[in-house]
């Protein structure tokens, strides 16, 4: 079954040109070439459950009130920064676009408990044999 996709509305999406971080030279202090994406997770057009599972996600990225902030600053251009965090802002909501799968408890096998109670012996024994010397 492939994940089922829901675009994000770039309406929803509110992007703002910063200035990178780091080693560029003048390049980098002259020009606002870095992306600053703000996404409101509640706000936005996406299905309930997609909006719980975005809010649940344990990311630094989210925020108290649940807006999603990512920036961009890996391409010299502003054009290639806005497109890589609109990628990765479609990466992160095609992440929970699927329901994740119920976990079916199970009981671990006969010969796996006895390879268990046998290691268990196998190391007591070990230990035991590392006490004082008695004559």
């Amino acid at each position: 079954m492939s994940p089922k996709k829901f675009l994000v509305d770039e309406r929803e999406v509110e992007l703002s040109a910063i200035r990178a971080q780091g080693a560029g030279g003048q390049n980098v202090n002259k020009v606002s070439s870095a992306v600053h994406l703000r996404y409101d997770i509640r706000a936005s057009s996406l299905p309930d459950e997609i909006k719980e599972r975005l809010l649940c996600l344990s990311d630094s990225r989210i925020t108290q009130e649940g807006v999603l902030v990512l920036k961009a600053q890996q391409h010299r251009t502003q054009e290639m920064n806005r497109a890589d965090a609109l990628a990765r802002l479609q990466e992160v909501v095609d992440s929970v676009s699927n329901p994740p799968k119920a976990r079916r408890a199970t009981k671990p096998t006969y010969g796996s408990k006895q390879r268990r109670l046998e290691g268990k012996s196998q190391r007591s024994s070990i230990k035991s044999s590392r006490g004082k010397v008695q004559d």
